[in-house]
């Protein structure tokens, strides 16, 4: 099946949830005055000396400490502000970061953003696109030649593995997807397992720990280019439309001319000869481009109510 319609599924679900009122706000502690569903800047802002930067959990931190270094130096011209680059072990982790003061800017995955707006206060403003501004990846199920797995139904009785609860295609849309159409649920249907991170689903696929796994293909497309894993030992049996890819953005209470500086630095970087330009240039993109999390996470948001997901912050 191809995809058009998940997206029409998930919408027509989320209709449904949200009438049961799944409940999705910004955490008591935030205002939003001019409706744009992320934290206004409060009259307290802050101006680290050092500020933080986090991208999403991967399976090497220090690889992406090497890729993103270009990036930083840049910002550090910008803003004037010396800049860290901060490795995370988990979505939680660094979604925690944020909301204890720790972490300044970061890049959290497509599932995590929502979760970190409305409890971190991030405020996401940019995503990685091409030169004429377009962006995304798909959600992939994907198997191992041999498997005996040939399409989603086949799912019934098997180990699948999802990445962690916070990710849209590691966990959220091919759950809600697997359960409204084929009526499959963990732990009734097929055995559930949580790896932590797309990198580690892969390599369980292809090293056949797993039956199957939900991801992100563009996670696996940058291991196939590094030589990680094969990609004759990978099989997709499902693709989805376009999701968003990881947003890029900042803590709400920056102060504003020192948050003026980071957005500069995202929309100014030249990635020609850079590490970050050969990580990511193979997955199409160039440079980064402006989002609004209003508009472009709304897809993200429906899979979220129609999992019954509420952004409650403990």
């Amino acid at each position: 099946m191809t995809d058009s319609r998940l997206l029409q599924r998930l919408a027509a679900l989320a209709f449904g949830f949200a009438l049961a009122g799944a409940a999705v706000a910004l955490d008591p502690r935030f205002k939003d005055a001019d409706g744009d569903l992320v934290a206004d800047t409060p009259a307290d802002t802050i101006d680290p000396a050092t500020l933080v930067f986090a991208y999403t959990p991967v399976e090497d931190p220090a690889v992406y400490a090497k890729v993103w270094d270009s990036f930083l130096r840049h910002m550090e011209k910008t803003t004037g502000k010396k800049v860290q680059f901060f490795p995370v072990q988990s979505n939680a982790a660094q979604i925690e970061a944020m909301r204890a003061g720790r972490l300044h800017v970061a890049g959290f995955n497509t599932g995590s953003v929502p979760l970190a707006v409305n409890c971190a206060g991030f405020v996401p403003f940019a995503i990685m696109g091409d030169e004429k501004g377009l962006f995304g990846y798909e959600m992939e199920i994907i198997t191992y030649p041999g498997s005996g797995i040939k399409q989603l139904a086949d799912l019934k009785g098997r180990k699948l593995a999802f990445t962690s609860e916070t990710s849209n295609s590691g966990f959220k849309a091919p759950s809600a997807l697997l359960r409204s159409e084929f009526k499959l649920e963990a732990g009734k249907d097929y055995t559930a397992v949580f790896s932590g991170k797309h990198d580690n689903s892969v390599l369980g696929v292809a090293n056949k720990d797993y039956d199957a796994a939900a991801i992100a293909n563009e996670v696996m497309r940058r291991m196939f280019d590094r030589g990680v894993v094969k990609r004759e030992q990978i099989v997709t049996i499902y693709k989805s439309d376009t999701f968003p890819t990881t947003g890029y953005g900042m803590v709400y209470n920056l102060k504003p001319e020192l948050a003026k500086k980071v957005q500069e630095a995202f929309f100014t970087f030249q990635w020609k000869g850079t590490e970050l330009e050969k990580e990511f240039a193979k997955q199409g993109v160039s440079k980064f481009v402006p989002i609004s999390y209003k508009k472009d996470w709304e897809v993200v948001r429906k899979v979220d109510s129609a999992m019954n997901v509420a952004y409650t912050c403990k």
